[in-house]
């Protein structure tokens, strides 16, 4: 038997081509706006172009335990079929030109792709994603692994311990804003570990609006959190810590009851005055006999009791915790490596951190489309269940007309 010969070629692959399966998610077309936004086209053709890298880079959270060769093989299998009925072989560049082709690349344009694709998706039709009218949002953070390079060191830092010593490994900073009845990561900010974690919720702020309610847990509470939030136009129902004391102004028919949060020295500086709280005072009983009931403090600036019961806050506040489950989503199934992040320069560690948050949207906003066809809500369908899907159908997809495509493709 005569084996085949094949003809090595040089395609030119379109970013069109690869992701047609999630092109509703991230649109194609701003792929290309980003590129030549921040300059980074090549002027020449290469095989490994700029928006091909772009989509390459999303791939890692798609097949993180695979190494990059191997992503970009998954990435392009569905054309490399049609390839092979044509007798033609498309050698897979080696690891040295993926790299090189990432370092060229940089990382503002997976920022900016970011930047501009995460929003808010739910409807008031979606379930649980509203209450009395505001959006429910989350703020929380998150620490990364990145590899034990000098350069990852310089930038990111190592935890230090009481003993002198340090991880085994520099650590990035995630903090992240969500949508908490789609588990959509609407802002984030990447940072050195050394940043703390409630400086950088400040600024994740700027995404909150009018019609929002933004919870927070203990460790983000601050004066200043509540002032820019009601600046914003938001309103916030967040936990306080234990050592945080609030005379009793008024006592509501909830026993909920109204107070002020005083600002601190440098918010008072700038002008800063006292701000009325509301207060709800709560315990968890323990099921185990031998554990002890859990107490809690919510401050809100929902003041109206009757508009908002005290039992319905506490029940509510516990959604924050919806943003776990995301950032499981983000560490476990699109990060499933011994140490998360495989890139060795701050620049690609930066550049691979924003390819993460953009698959998840992907994932995420898929499944907020298909949870509005049947009219339930987002949480109810299965990430690692969506994202298997998503990973056969990439390659699916490039092989299959546009006019076949009814929920994911074009139009």
């Amino acid at each position: 038997m005569q084996l085949r010969e094949f003809t090595l070629i040089s395609p030119t692959i379109e970013a069109g081509q690869v992701f047609k399966a999630i092109e509703n998610a991230i649109p194609i077309e701003l792929i290309h706006q980003m590129i030549a936004k921040s300059n980074c086209q090549s002027q020449r053709q290469r095989k490994l172009p700029a928006h091909l890298v772009v989509c390459l880079v999303i791939a890692f959270s798609f097949w993180s335990s695979a190494a990059m060769r191997d992503v970009l093989k998954n990435l392009v299998d569905g054309l490399s079929v049609q390839w092979t009925r044509l007798s033609q072989y498309w050698k897979v560049p080696n690891s040295a030109s993926i790299s090189e082709a990432r370092a060229r690349l940089g990382c503002q344009v997976m920022r900016q792709l970011f930047v501009q694709v995460a929003r808010p998706l739910a409807t008031p039709e979606t379930p649980g994603a509203f209450l009395g009218g505001l959006r429910l949002m989350a703020v929380d953070g998150t620490l990364l692994d990145v590899p034990d390079t000098p350069s990852n060191a310089r930038v990111f830092g190592y935890p230090g311990s009481r003993f002198g010593n340090h991880a085994a490994f520099p650590k990035v900073r995630l903090v992240l804003l969500i949508e908490a009845g789609t588990h959509l990561i609407t802002d984030a900010l990447i940072c050195p570990y050394r940043m703390g974690e409630r400086r950088r919720a400040l600024k994740l702020l700027r995404c909150i609006g009018a019609g929002m309610l933004l919870m927070w847990d203990r460790g983000l509470h601050s004066f200043r959190m509540v002032q820019t939030t009601l600046i914003q136009g938001g309103h916030y129902l967040g936990r306080v810590p234990a050592n945080v004391k609030f005379e009793v102004e008024q006592v509501l028919g909830d026993d909920s009851y109204l107070s002020w949060i005083y600002p601190d020295r440098k918010s008072k500086k700038k002008g800063a005055t006292r701000i009325q709280v509301r207060v709800i005072e709560y315990t968890i009983e323990a099921t185990g006999q031998s554990e002890q009931p859990l107490s809690y403090r919510l401050v809100t600036s929902l003041l109206d009791a009757q508009a908002f019961p005290a039992l319905l806050l506490a029940q509510q506040y516990h959604q924050r915790w919806e943003i776990e489950t995301t950032l499981d989503e983000v560490k476990t199934h699109l990060l499933g490596r011994k140490v998360p992040i495989r890139s060795l320069k701050p620049r690609e560690v930066v550049q691979e951190i924003y390819g993460v948050l953009l698959g998840h949207w992907a994932v995420r906003s898929l499944m907020v489309q298909a949870a509005q066809l049947e009219g339930i809500s987002p949480l109810r369908l299965s990430f690692t269940g969506t994202l298997q899907v998503l990973r056969r159908a990439v390659a699916k997809f490039q092989s299959a007309a546009t006019d076949e495509l009814p929920l994911f493709g074009v139009g």
